[in-house]
């Protein structure tokens, strides 16, 4: 099962590895919203829903640990 969400421009599960040898996976979601809340572009409310919708599939997905939220990278 893949995480899809129209404020997601894409997610990957990646692997980790603890101190002590054992894995376990992380969502990462690339988006386009501003994730500083210091940024007068910043959305809390576009925010929160796509971190609740991440927050949703990871208690579907039992091998996950977490998630985290990233935005994509821009050439100046």
């Amino acid at each position: 099962m893949e995480f899809s969400h129209p404020l997601a421009r894409g997610a990957k599960v990646w692997p980790l590895k603890n101190r002590d040898g054992a894995e376990q996976h992380l969502l990462v979601i690339l988006t386009t919203l501003v994730l500083d809340p210091k940024s007068e572009r910043y959305r809390p409310k576009m925010v929160d829903r796509l971190s609740r919708a991440a927050l949703e599939f990871i208690a579907e997905s039992p091998d996950l640990a977490g998630f985290s939220l990233i935005n994509r990278f821009r050439d100046w």
